[in-house]
């Protein structure tokens, strides 16, 4: 394997990454090829991990009974989200669409297995949560490779733990980190559905490089 990239395959990189996008309600319901979702796993599992431990696993979903459960309690969660909003925040977080669990024909758990390397892990002796990050770590190689893919991601947060351990059959000591909505899409938006309805901006990158120290006040 080279070590450099040519230009053109670092050009590849920077425009998965800048490309990437959030995707609820743009799915279509053409199937995801097996040797295509192998692909992009493959990709998940070679993220860097903490002390080499490989803690996550991916529950793999297209069963439309589980998705209607899994939704159901999204649809529940989200009631209780839009509550926490106020005045003209909640009108427009009523309107938006934050999911697409049963129209992706591929939704995709990923857990987190916090015992796989033992008690004792090499670079989690101080930082017991560099586990959890590291599965954050494959979510990313995820996002991206399927994007090089053509498919869209969505992330779906608004969801109770317990509910989801329920309807997946996940063992208490491990953590589920993310479930995600994957499939082919009509488009990808030009710029974040976030930014695009006004519920916030990108903020600029130099106000968020500091050098050598803290330098943003509290």
């Amino acid at each position: 394997m080279e070590e450099d990239f040519t230009t053109a395959e670092r050009d590849a990189l920077y425009k998965a990454i800048f490309s990437r996008r959030d995707v609820r309600g743009q799915f279509r319901p053409d199937p995801v090829p097996d040797e295509v979702l192998t692909r992009i796993l493959l990709a998940a599992h070679h993220a860097p991990s903490v002390g080499f431990m490989q803690p996550w696993n991916f529950i793999v979903v297209t069963d439309p009974q589980v998705k209607s459960r899994i939704h159901a309690d999204f649809a529940r969660a989200n009631e209780e989200a839009e509550a926490m909003f106020d005045g003209e925040r909640r009108s427009l977080y009523s309107r938006l669409k934050l999911e697409g669990i049963r129209e992706a024909p591929v939704n995709l758990c990923i857990t987190c297995d916090r015992e796989r390397s033992g008690p004792v892990v090499l670079g989690r002796t101080h930082m017991p949560a560099m586990d959890l990050y590291s599965c954050v770590c494959a979510v990313q190689n995820l996002w991206l490779a399927a994007r090089a893919e053509g498919l869209g991601v969505g992330w779906v947060s608004i969801l109770h733990e317990e509910a989801l351990r329920e309807a997946l059959g996940i063992p208490e000591r491990i953590v589920p980190i993310a479930y995600l909505c994957l499939g082919h899409v009509t488009h990808f938006e030009a710029t974040p559905e976030l930014e695009t309805k006004g519920w916030r901006k990108r903020l600029p990158l130099d106000e968020l490089v500091f050098r050598d120290r803290w330098q943003g006040g509290r």
